[in-house]
């Protein structure tokens, strides 16, 4: 079963890796673009209404994520039900880890490869979110910080 964690693992974490840089892709080139034309890069209002949507935008990068996980966890029976394979994955991918949850134990390493994973994107997307505060948003570089 190590095995099959790993490779169930790998193959989801390079899943998890594509979908966090295609996102980041399309937000960084989109972002600036919505910004210009609607002009709301003049004001802190606008720039902040940027930053809100940047923020949407990764919530809905990483809700794609723990929702693949979760298909796998139901695809390879680790749970009974899709809902209790959304709240594993859930509390996996944030690292808050489960409570009341029974799934089967044979994929505990897949879960434990969640956690690893969805701290690596949850950094990443707060990196990103820095960045894009400064660049975009309502606090300027040389200005705020």
């Amino acid at each position: 079963m190590l095995v099959q964690n790993l490779a169930m693992g790998s193959g989801l974490v390079a899943l998890t890796v594509l979908i966090h840089t295609v996102g980041l892709i399309l937000l960084a080139a989109l972002t600036p673009r919505v910004a210009r034309q609607l002009k709301l890069h003049n004001h802190n209002a606008g720039r902040t209404l940027v930053m809100t949507g940047t923020v949407l935008g990764l919530l809905a990068l990483l809700t794609l994520e723990v929702w693949d996980w979760a298909l796998a966890y139901r695809a390879l029976g680790a749970t009974e039900a899709f809902s209790d394979a959304l709240y594993l994955s859930t509390a996996m991918f944030s690292t808050i880890g489960y409570g009341e949850i029974a799934f089967n134990p044979a994929w505990r390493l897949l879960t434990g490869l969640e956690g690893i994973t969805g701290f690596l994107m949850i950094g990443w997307s707060t990196a990103y979110l820095v960045r894009a505060s400064t660049q975009h948003g309502p606090f300027r570089e040389n200005k705020h910080f």
